[in-house]
């Protein structure tokens, strides 16, 4: 343990510009409200650079062991400042036209990230609550900032409700852990677990209120009920934000509390994953073919693509932890192609969140029904796109696991999901377009969307690098 500040430098950066932008927010006018946007970016820009700079190959301890700096949580906290940048790039019309571009937007997408910040490096279950419900209420409350929306108040009250019943679960989980082991630190509790201290059944007990817990953040069969009806109901750029960067904090926050804490208990989480995992891609593919509206759509994808991220989780070493980080990391890329796509469609008055609105969108813009092409075939798992090689890899991983039976259930899983994925390329490249509206979108957003839609085409075709960096974080944080 070090007594220095280093390792929580960057969260300490992103509290205190947070706290400016806060602040400074409330200096401006509505034509000025692009100076907190700016400021928030190079907050995101800052953060990084801090991030990169006290970068440590070797995992330090701070703060009395409540968090730990590692590769793991460096790499993770660099995509997060990344999908939240992107975030804001490709949402700013889209506030604009909504009245939603102000402070409070910067403000609470700040806090949320410092939520996911602490949760990627917390060492105790102190810290993993705290990072937890401070992303959590950041984001009901911008599910919710839209006053003049009954789907969003209707959405927000839903997340609300839910979120906190499986934030107490999980609260009673860890307090139940807690009372076998007699320790809050996710290090310490490994030890005294895998030595076989701590009565046995308690700890199952407390692990089955912290799976149900986890599988809720993560929008996980069977507790997604949450996850259309928000994804549906949030303005379309809160949608983005919570599809994409909370995915990476829940993946390090299920790597701490599973793969280190309760590592002894793998035998009985593996099981409990399974069954998560196989619900999920069935239930997610199944249902998704019945949506009409593109969020939806895209909301049971997402529990269908967790399903795909806790099969590479419960081979349960290096091989199928690196599996998942990088689907996970994909996915995220993925998802914000496809939200981007949405709002550059969607104007003032006017959501482009039916599937009938791609109608045509080659006779429009080729460019952009293009992109559109990429993100389906990612999300389909088709090559030669970075979602192939992560479904790939996941499924290996779970075969060498000796899970052939549900690596076979996922492959016809997703040939139920191709169906859907496939109906919207149909869409856009054999209907007539009933909308003729120019597709307009500001030069930067041009730029970050193309380069979004291309890397999912450059990511599958060398997916070495990203796939190599995963392997390396892991083994350097002590994943074996």
């Amino acid at each position: 343990m070090t007594p220095s500040l280093l390792p929580v430098l960057p969260e300490i950066v992103l509290l205190v510009a947070a706290c400016a932008v806060l602040l400074l927010d409330l200096l401006l006018s509505d034509a000025r409200r692009h100076v907190s946007y700016w400021l928030t970016q190079l907050t995101l820009f800052v953060c990084a650079w801090v991030t990169v700079s006290t970068a440590d190959l070797e995992p330090v301890r701070a703060l009395h062991a409540l968090i730990v700096d590692d590769m793991l949580s460096d790499l993770l906290k660099f995509f997060c400042y990344f999908a939240v940048s992107l975030m804001l790039f490709y949402s700013r019309g889209y506030l604009v036209a909504r009245g939603l571009f102000r402070g409070e937007t910067f403000v609470l997408t700040l806090f949320a990230l410092l939520g996911m910040m602490v949760m990627i490096s917390a060492a105790s279950f102190l810290t993993l609550y705290l990072g937890l419900e401070l992303q959590a209420l950041s984001l009901y409350a911008m599910v919710a900032m839209h006053r003049g929306s009954n789907d969003a108040s209707e959405a927000a009250m839903k997340y609300f409700v839910l979120g906190a019943l499986a934030s107490g679960m999980l609260l009673y989980g860890m307090s139940m852990v807690y009372g076998a082991t007699g320790s809050l630190d996710i290090y310490q509790i490994a030890q005294l677990v895998l030595s076989g201290g701590g009565n046995r059944m308690i700890l199952l007990f407390g692990l089955v209120f912290i799976v149900s817990g986890i599988a809720f953040k993560l929008g996980a069969a069977p507790y997604h009920m949450w996850v259309p009806d928000v994804y549906h109901g949030a303005p379309t750029a809160v949608t983005l934000l919570i599809g994409s960067a909370p995915k990476l904090a829940a993946f390090a926050f299920m790597l701490r509390l599973l793969a280190v804490a309760l590592v002894g208990l793998g035998f009985d989480w593996q099981g409990m994953l399974m069954v998560l995992a196989l619900l999920s891609m069935v239930l997610g593919n199944v249902i998704a073919i019945a949506q009409t509206n593109i969020k939806r759509m895209l909301a049971y994808s997402a529990i269908a693509n967790m399903g795909f991220m806790l099969m590479g989780f419960l081979a349960a070493n290096l091989n199928g932890f690196s599996a998942a980080m990088f689907y996970v990391v994909a996915y995220v890329l993925t998802t914000l192609a496809s939200f981007g796509v949405v709002m550059l469609l969607s104007r003032e008055g006017f959501e482009a969140d039916r599937l009938e609105d791609f109608k045509g969108l080659n006779q429009r813009s080729p460019w952009w029904a293009f992109i559109m092409l990429l993100v389906m075939f990612s999300l389909a798992g088709l090559p030669p796109t970075v979602g192939f090689y992560a479904k790939f890899s996941v499924l290996e991983a779970a075969v060498n696991a000796g899970f052939t039976w549900l690596a076979v259930v996922a492959v016809l899983a997703s040939l139920m999901g191709a169906f859907y994925y496939l109906r919207v390329v149909k869409l856009m490249y054999f209907d007539d377009a009933t909308d003729t509206t120019p597709i307009a979108a500001r030069s930067d957003n041009r730029v970050l969307l193309s380069a979004n839609g291309l890397a999912l085409l450059l990511f599958g075709i060398l997916p070495q690098p990203l796939m190599g960096l995963c392997v390396v974080a892991l083994a350097q944080s002590g994943f074996l």
